[in-house]
């Protein structure tokens, strides 16, 4: 267990007294494990258990000063839909010199019988909830990337023109991809009407690989840290089998509540074109050589 001084009970009690209209007494803390640009912590407190992130304000992330608003934004938006668990948002603001998030604490456990088929179905039923438009109301983040969401009717046009290239022209940038690569890219604009299936927009987590996936005390799943917005649901599947894939029987049953279309195993190098994308540019050229192989092969 780590403990802190006054100064963090102070600050965590101050933020909790806004976010519950009491005085609240922290009582024990310990450090979690809060991603690139953030600090977590469990807050054990005289009105229950929290899960708080925050980062310092004026420092590199004093221009992503919404990232836990729209945070907050997306786990409400997959809340309503009541299709699989996520932390209630108890608060977010700024409170000396930091920016904040606080959320339920989520107890973990061992998975039950049938997980995996729960996490499928529940899956599917979120991409169940669907919208005229492709996008969002609002702009939000994958990691600590900007991820535009400008709503549209094309679904081709906003993933090319609102995932693909944003991520290919930073990239491009910063130097981790070369132009020759850049322009090969380009050459999917007018090719993916031809390579993904024309679906209405769904309701995605946006980020789920297994990192982002816990599982309850009870045995449930549930999931976290989302980059909401509506788009391909094949999107969604793809990036699953990212790092290594979900347990057989989660496809299964997903494709059982929600049938895919034919040819979804060749088309997922496409759709992690956009996350191998985002990993090169938080994480370096590791990742280079994936993007080079679909690209070559489309």
């Amino acid at each position: 267990m780590s403990f802190w001084g006054d100064e963090q009970f102070a600050f965590f009690e101050s933020i909790l007294f806004l976010a519950l209209g009491q005085d609240v007494q922290v009582i024990e803390t310990q450090f979690l494990s809060g991603g690139n640009i953030n600090t977590a912590a469990q807050v054990f407190s005289s009105e229950g258990v929290f899960f708080v992130k925050w980062n310092e304000l004026g420092q590199h992330v004093d221009d992503r000063h919404d990232l836990f608003e729209t945070e907050a934004l997306g786990l409400a938006l997959l809340h309503r839909a009541d299709a699989i668990r996520v932390p209630s948002v108890v608060g977010h603001g700024e409170q000396q010199g930091r920016a904040y998030l606080i959320l339920e604490y989520l107890d973990t456990g061992n998975p039950g019988p049938t997980y995996w088929d729960e996490l499928g179905q529940s899956l599917a039923l979120l991409h169940g909830h669907t919208q005229s438009k492709f996008g969002l109301s609002f702009n939000n983040y994958i990691g600590s990337l900007p991820q535009t969401n400008t709503p549209t009717t094309n679904g081709y046009e906003f993933f090319f023109d609102q995932r693909l290239v944003p991520q290919a022209g930073l990239a491009l940038y910063k130097s981790l991809l070369t132009k020759p690569l850049y322009d090969k890219l380009l050459t999917l604009r007018d090719r993916l009407p031809s390579l993904l299936p024309n679906e209405r927009p769904a309701l995605l987590h946006g980020d789920l690989w297994s990192g982002n996936v816990l599982i309850t005390e009870e045995g449930n799943p549930a999931l976290i840290d989302p980059a909401v917005y509506y788009g391909f649901r094949e999107a969604e599947l793809a990036f699953t089998k990212l790092f290594g894939g979900f347990d057989q029987r989660f496809y299964d049953a997903y494709d059982e509540a929600f049938p895919l279309h034919d040819g979804f195993e060749e088309r997922v190098a496409i759709y992690n074109l956009y996350p191998l994308l985002v990993h090169l540019n938080l994480f370096g050229s590791g990742y280079l050589s994936g993007i080079e192989r679909v690209l070559v092969q489309f």
